[in-house]
């Protein structure tokens, strides 16, 4: 698979066509920003849609030092509920409602996060009087107790839900599907969206995008063979319906169409140390793109694995069992520096690059960069 890749805010300027579908980094720092690095943020393009992963603290900004447009957001998937990763959605959705239209055509945005995240917005959203133009509606995934130490449960106990809310505020709960130990979450002519648990100090959860196959090409030559003329008929077989002649032939789409188009797919973690379930596995088999995050290096395992966080071997060794096609690094400790702004207590960013491509037996992996943009290509027939 090509990647191409835009390490600059005008890369993530690419121009979009209907098939085009990309990633932009906004954010690919742990646990604040900084001068080099945003909190959590990453965007997936396509077909029109924009839909936000995590929402640190400093997003918007971001989003205005790149020439991706917030207010085309329709989607915000948040992956866990510490701040790195959802400080900044408060004030992301109301910069996005100043700058609106305010006759109020902007669309409906969902919000798919932990099991706390309604509560959360919904009361902050009520104690600073914030007013938005625009409808949102969150929807909650219910963690299993398999996912954050025993002694870090309690915490879910505290969150009261229904009980301090208005009566009749929408969003969806969203349960654990054990058929494929997953969380169904969008499911449309184009796209299947789900999430799957992960093991971190708080539950946290990974995401897929897969896109649907697409038909094949249109067979020219058989069509010519059978008297089908260029015109309306080829748009009804394109899209699967089948059509009668003129002279009583019946024609099915499966006679002219050549095999579909395999679906594109894009994997994006959250925090973790290890996943809960085989879904993770399942799910993210053969991705286009995995974003894994990588905190701290391979020295640092015992850390990481204390603190719920994954180095870039235990990242590559999750990239091999899924055969995924391209690594991508995130969420790296501010220690990490650029070789040329290695300081004092400062390590080399491009060591975890290393670490990573050595466990992964020389396979190339990618350091995400904030306005890094990596295109990804539609599929071949297989």
């Amino acid at each position: 698979m090509h990647l191409h890749l835009f390490p600059s805010p005008s890369g993530a300027a690419l121009l979009l066509n209907k098939m085009s579908m990309d990633v932009t980094f906004l954010g690919t720092g742990a646990a604040y920003p900084s001068p080099t690095r945003g909190a959590s943020a990453t965007v997936v393009r396509f077909e029109g849609e924009c839909w936000l992963f995590d929402c640190g603290e400093g997003t918007q900004t971001q989003f205005m030092k790149s020439q991706l447009k917030a207010g085309r957001i329709t989607k915000i998937f948040i992956t866990h509920l510490h701040g790195d990763h959802f400080f900044g959605l408060p004030g992301l959705l109301c910069t996005i409602s100043l700058q609106s239209d305010p006759a109020g055509n902007k669309l409906p945005v969902d919000i798919y996060g932990p099991l706390g995240l309604r509560s959360f917005l919904w009361r902050i959203m009520a104690l600073s009087h914030s007013q938005l133009t625009f409808p949102y509606v969150v929807h909650e995934l219910v963690p299993t107790p398999e996912q954050c130490p025993e002694e870090e449960r309690k915490e879910l106990s505290f969150v009261d839900r229904d009980a301090a809310l208005p009566e009749g505020t929408p969003g969806r709960t969203v349960y654990l599907d054990p058929t494929d130990n997953s969380y169904p979450l969008v499911d449309n002519e184009q796209f299947v969206m789900k999430a799957f648990r992960l093991f971190h100090r708080i539950p946290s959860f990974g995401f897929l995008v897969e896109e649907k196959p697409r038909p094949g090409r249109l067979n020219v030559q058989k069509l010519k063979e059978l008297g089908v003329q260029p015109g309306p008929m080829y748009g009804k077989l394109k899209e699967g319906i089948t059509v009668v002649l003129e002279n009583g032939t019946t024609i099915s789409p499966s006679d002219v169409l050549e095999e579909p188009l395999p679906g594109r797919k894009i994997c994006i973690l959250g925090d973790c140390c290890s996943m809960v379930g085989e879904g993770a596995a399942s799910l993210c088999h053969g991705a286009d793109i995995l974003v894994h995050e990588a905190t701290l290096d391979d020295s640092q395992m015992d850390k990481a694995r204390e603190h719920g966080h994954s180095t870039p071997k235990m990242a590559a060794e999750f990239a091999k069992r899924c055969q995924v096609k391209r690594l991508v690094l995130s969420h790296l400790s501010q220690r990490y520096k650029p070789t040329s702004q290695v300081g004092a207590g400062d390590l080399d960013v491009l060591e975890l690059k290393r670490q990573a491509e050595l466990a992964l037996d020389g396979q190339e992996v990618v350091l995400a960069e904030d306005f890094m943009t990596i295109a990804v290509p539609l599929k071949k027939t297989r």
